[in-house]
């Protein structure tokens, strides 16, 4: 196995020289760093991660809390996005991630536990039942956190800014002349209350009553829920115009079921989607919807977790917050 004693011979510089030019350290040259760099990866050099951990007090390790209903797992385009962008920025800054569950084997553990038995320096916490006490002990412990999209005291949430967006999609859609606009939201969540408050709130700047059967609950992700929402409003006496869906993957139940009534999209009835996947820029007529920023997110949630983790006593929460883009198609009819 290659050391760095050997790569201190073959360069022929001190070990002390190696060592700060293999760790990225500012206080030698950039050419002597590079041509140490070189050498080593020439001659095969991988660096000791047990006596990195031992020297440092730390695991290089980053955990990963990722729980949807839906069970989608990384086929969630958005959270897909999100995880890895986080995954490139935490290797970029020489982490690896790894995901924390409750169960490991035969063995059933809590979150901290398993953060702890993984020897997590962090932890991301990406999508989760916020409520959930297992959840508040790994937030309220000694290990760093940070969440997306939900606030706990003491510890950076990076946010989605969903009032904004939902104030972005209902002022173009009455900026389009519709007045019956109806909602179907996912579950009770602090983003599912922003975003109906936002909308509520900005539909009664327009002076427009929404009335409740125009509010419909179903589920992120899941095209099941929101079709079964969307027939509801479609066999209204006095139909929406217009239907807000809580995502664009949920959207395709709705669009099916549209096309189940004979409907056509826009003419018919115009729709609005939420995340700005991918899939909603394929679909025909490209479906308008609202981009969140999911690479944004990711990355600024690694360096917010590495800062937490390197340099505790200086280290701040905060909220941050990541703007997003209405991104228009051709799914809202002028009225």
């Amino acid at each position: 196995m290659i050391t760095l004693k050997d790569i201190s011979k073959e360069c022929g510089v001190s070990l002390a020289t190696v060592s700060k030019a293999l760790n990225g350290q500012p206080d030698i040259g950039k050419e002597t760093a590079q041509r140490v760099k070189d050498v080593a990866k020439q001659m095969g050099y991988l660096p000791n991660s047990a006596a990195r951990a031992l020297k440092t007090n730390r695991s290089y390790n980053i955990g990963v809390l990722f729980v949807d209903k839906t069970r989608s797992g990384l086929q969630h385009e958005y959270f897909s996005g999100i995880l890895n962008s986080l995954k490139v920025e935490a290797e970029h800054l020489g982490y690896d991630i790894t995901f924390i569950s409750k169960d490991l084997g035969n063995f059933s553990m809590d979150y901290y536990e398993h953060t702890k038995y993984r020897n997590c320096d962090g932890v991301v916490i990406a999508s989760v039942d916020f409520k959930d006490p297992d959840v508040i002990k790994l937030v309220e412990s000694e290990i760093p956190t940070v969440t997306l999209d939900h606030v706990f005291d003491n510890t950076t949430a990076i946010m989605s800014d969903n009032v904004g967006g939902m104030v972005d999609i209902v002022n173009y859609v009455c900026g389009k002349g519709h007045k019956k606009i109806a909602i179907i939201h996912g579950e009770n969540t602090s983003v599912t209350q922003k975003r109906l408050a936002s909308f509520l709130k900005t539909c009664n700047l327009w002076e427009i009553d929404v009335p409740d059967e125009y509010i419909k609950s179903a589920m992120y992700h899941d095209p099941k829920s929101s079709a079964i929402a969307t027939r509801e409003l479609l066999d209204l006496p006095e139909r929406p115009t217009c239907i807000l869906y809580p995502d664009d993957f949920s959207f395709i139940g709705g669009m099916n079921e549209i096309e189940r009534h004979g409907l056509s999209i826009p003419d018919d009835i115009s729709v609005v989607g939420y995340d700005g996947i991918l899939l909603s820029q394929v679909l025909r007529p490209r479906l308008t919807t609202f981009r969140q920023e999911a690479e944004i997110m990711g990355t600024k949630a690694a360096k917010k977790l590495v800062e937490a983790i390197e340099n505790p006593k200086l280290y701040i929460a905060q909220q941050v917050m990541v703007p997003g883009q209405l991104l228009e198609g051709g799914t809202v009819k002028q009225i």
